[in-house]
């Protein structure tokens, strides 16, 4: 089967996604949960602009290499905290149109895969519900398995990855429907 003919279903699944992710953020919110502020954000905000941080991920307290774990300084300053890691954002307003663009550029390349798996997959004409069912399982690993490594890793609230993992099912969904409905016969 010619890639041309996945076109339609690459294309309109991103933009089914980014609609659902859409009202999944502005109008269930059920997101609003996944930040909290600082009791004392001001203090913090200038601890931080003191150092003149450039944007990165930062990790306090920083170790050069693993080795540093069994110094008896370093463990004190774990024990004492605060433990954790900060992401600094270049300065300014969130640009949320380039934010958009570079999320709607995501689903776009999700997409492409999906249905570059998929085509190597299934065959034209394959049932509608075995196109859904490859289509939309390769979305949910690409949308929701990340969130698991971040709440492994980096701390990310369990709870978040929960939300995270909703999220997945439902652009699963979409893009599984999606492929079905516009599979080559």
């Amino acid at each position: 089967m010619p890639f041309g003919s996945l076109w339609l279903p690459v294309v309109v699944s991103a933009v089914a996604v980014f609609l659902a992710s859409s009202v999944v953020h502005m109008v269930l919110k059920y997101h609003k949960a996944d930040y909290r502020p600082f009791a004392n954000e001001a203090e913090v905000g200038e601890a931080i602009r003191k150092g003149n941080p450039g944007p990165g991920l930062y990790v306090i307290p920083h170790c050069a290499d693993m080795s540093e774990m069994k110094d008896p300084a370093v463990i004190a300053k774990y024990e004492k905290g605060p433990v954790g890691l900060l992401a600094v954002l270049p300065t300014g307003v969130p640009n949320m149109g380039k934010l958009l663009g570079l999320w709607f550029g995501f689903c776009l390349l999700l997409s492409f895969v999906i249905g570059y798996v998929a085509r190597h997959t299934l065959s034209v004409g394959s049932d509608g519900m075995s196109v859904m069912r490859v289509t939309g399982a390769i979305a949910f690993i690409g949308y929701g398995m990340s969130s698991i490594i971040d709440s492994i890793w980096h701390g990310v609230p369990w709870s978040n990855t929960g939300r995270a993992l909703i999220d997945a099912a439902i652009y699963a969904v979409v893009t599984g429907l999606a492929f079905r409905l516009l599979w080559p016969s």
